[in-house]
């Protein structure tokens, strides 16, 4: 066993034990199944799925149906979650709307992305190796899960006061981050089906106000479904006001925003354009009075 492998087991037991973790600060104070806590629940059905479907997707060593088992990994805890409890009161349907509109369609968008291209590079090197492979399907419901954690907490706590203030600000924060997400998709996927841009960065719509538009759209979606959740918060439960901190660190510092620069670095860095656009504009937040270019 090589080291990487050796530290991918090592990363996957972390994992699994930031899961528990974060199991027990959600079940606080939330409705149970069977004399269990339905967040608990929910935390072992994130990571049961996910390794489920890792068994057969590391036989064929395909990479497939990882996007798509993470989209329905919201699904299904958000339906579960609605369906298990019976409720009905308007916040926990209004966050269970929010996780599925939001899951059916980025799940969508990166399956069939997946299959234009036919691979994903990232997994190039992990899907040879099992322990390897094991740890980005671990992470994955452990993604899920905290991205997802106050969304959970909110459908499944005892407490649920009337719908205020702070849940229409949410509700608004999240259609404004679905449609920022939603449009800078659509913008770069139509860029990139036109020849002459074959090879090309993209730098005009919502791209030339800052150049991850969707990204921002992603952290402001979910920041708005943490403020519907908030009210019905309490006790250790307020640990999940970390998804959307989580959502900004994964897609600022880790995976998301370093890994795309390094990318474009290495496909354009030696382009003019390529540095006037990054000199020109802001790598998240708009400035204020940004114009959006073509």
């Amino acid at each position: 066993m090589t080291k990487a492998e050796r530290g991918a087991l090592g990363g996957t037991a972390i994992a699994v034990a930031l899961g528990l973790l974060w199991a027990w600060a959600g079940s606080q104070g939330t409705r149970e199944v069977a004399g269990y806590p339905l967040f608990a629940l929910a935390a072992l059905w994130a990571f049961a799925l996910n390794w489920v479907v890792f068994i057969p997707s590391f036989l064929a060593r395909t990479e497939h149906f990882f996007d798509a088992t993470g989209s329905i990994t919201y699904l299904t805890l958000a339906g579960g979650t609605l369906w298990l409890t019976g409720a009905s009161e308007p916040r926990v349907l209004l966050l269970a709307g929010m996780v599925i509109i939001w899951a059916l369609r980025l799940g969508t968008f990166l399956f069939a992305r997946v299959r234009a291209d036919g691979r994903d590079g990232r997994f190039d090197a992990l899907k040879v190796s099992f322990p390897r492979f094991l740890m980005t399907w671990t992470l994955q419901g452990l993604w899920v899960l905290i991205t997802m954690g106050a969304a959970l907490a909110g459908m499944a706590s005892t407490q649920q006061p009337p719908l205020g203030l702070l849940a229409a600000l949410g509700a608004g924060l999240w259609v404004l981050g679905f449609v920022l997400e939603t449009v800078a998709d659509a913008q770069k996927r139509a860029h990139r089906a036109k020849p002459e841009n074959a090879g090309a960065f993209i730098e005009t719509g919502l791209w030339s106000l800052c150049r991850h538009p969707n990204y921002l759209g992603e952290i402001l979606l979910w920041l708005g479904v943490t403020l519907v959740a908030l009210p019905t918060l309490g006790g250790w439960q307020y640990l999940t006001l970390l998804s959307p901190v989580f959502v900004y660190v994964l897609l600022t510092r880790i995976s998301g925003i370093p890994l795309l620069a390094a990318r474009g670095k290495k496909r354009w860095g030696q382009d003019p354009l390529y540095q006037a656009y990054l000199a020109r504009t802001p790598v998240l937040f708009p400035r204020p009075l940004g114009r959006v270019k073509g």
